[in-house]
C-alpha cells in the first residue's frame, strides 16, 4: 500500500453539523415538524436531494418546487460550510503520521467540487490532499471504479496500491472494483438501510473509531515496507 483515499463526508470529515443546522432551520421556517438529528445524519451520505426529503416527504424529487427547496438547501450550506464541521476525532495525527512517511493521501467523493473545494480550504486542507476526484471529474460515479482509476493515475500509482476508506456501501463496491484494499468506516453516516449488515458489504476490513483505522493503515504500510525490503 502507497496511497489512502477517503471519502468526504462521514469518512474523513464530520460534516453532519452543519447539514443538522440547516435542514432543522429549514424545518421551523416552513412550520414543520422538526426531524430528528440522527435520522439527517444517515441521510448526509445520499446527499442533499435524501437531507431535503426528509423535510418535504410529498413532494417528488422532480419537481420544481423540491428542486427549488434543495437549491436553497444547498444555497445555506454553500454559505456556511464549516460553522460546526471539523476532522473527525483522532484525523488529524492520522494525516500528520501518513505525511511524515510520505504517504499521499487523497478523496474521491460524490460531492459536488465547488462544495468540496470549499471545505477544504475552510480546513486548511487544500495543500495536503494530494488528489480530489469529485463527480465532474468523471463520466460515472461511485460505486463505478472510474474514479478510484482517476485518483490513482494522478497518484501516479496502480489502484490496488491504493487503500480506500468509506461508509456507505458504494464507496467499498467502487474501491473493490478497482481492486483497492477497502476499510468500511463504521464511525461514519451509515446508511439506515444497511447499517445492520456491515459485513455484508464486503470491505476488506471494518473499523468502529479512527483509532482502529490508524492502527489498520499503518498494519498494512509496515506489511507493504516488510515485503519490499
Amino acid at each position: 500500500m502507497k496511497a489512502v483515499l477517503f471519502d468526504l463526508d462521514g469518512t474523513l470529515i464530520d460534516t453532519a453539523a452543519d447539514f443538522i443546522r440547516i435542514i432543522q432551520d429549514m424545518c421551523r421556517e416552513e412550520g414543520r415538524a422538526i426531524v430528528d438529528a440522527e435520522l439527517i445524519r444517515t441521510q448526509v451520505s445520499e446527499g442533499a436531494r435524501a437531507m431535503v426529503k426528509l423535510v418535504y416527504p410529498e413532494l417528488e424529487v422532480d419537481d420544481p418546487i423540491f428542486l427549488a427547496h434543495r437549491q436553497r438547501f444547498l444555497d445555506l450550506y454553500g454559505a456556511e460550510i464549516a460553522v460546526d464541521t471539523d476532522l473527525f476525532a483522532g484525523m488529524y495525527p492520522l494525516l500528520e503520521q501518513l505525511e511524515q512517511q510520505n504517504i499521499p493521501w487523497g478523496i474521491v467523493t460524490n460531492k459536488p467540487r465547488g462544495l468540496s473545494e470549499s471545505l477544504l480550504t475552510a480546513l486548511n486542507l487544500t495543500e495536503r490532499c494530494a488528489v480530489l476526484v469529485c463527480p465532474e471529474d468523471v463520466s460515472k460515479t461511485k460505486p463505478d471504479p472510474e474514479p478510484m482509476y482517476l485518483a490513482a493515475q494522478q497518484l501516479q500509482l496502480p489502484a490496488e496500491q491504493c487503500i480506500y476508506v468509506g461508509d456507505h456501501p458504494r464507496d467499498i463496491d467502487a474501491g473493490r472494483n478497482a481492486q483497492m484494499y477497502t476499510i468500511l468506516a463504521a464511525y461514519g453516516y451509515l446508511p439506515l438501510a444497511h447499517k445492520d449488515d456491515l459485513a455484508a458489504w464486503q470491505a476488506n476490513c471494518i473499523v468502529n473509531t479512527v483509532t482502529e483505522l490508524q492502527h489498520v493503515i499503518q498494519q498494512k504500510l509496515t506489511l507493504n515496507s516488510a515485503i519490499n525490503t
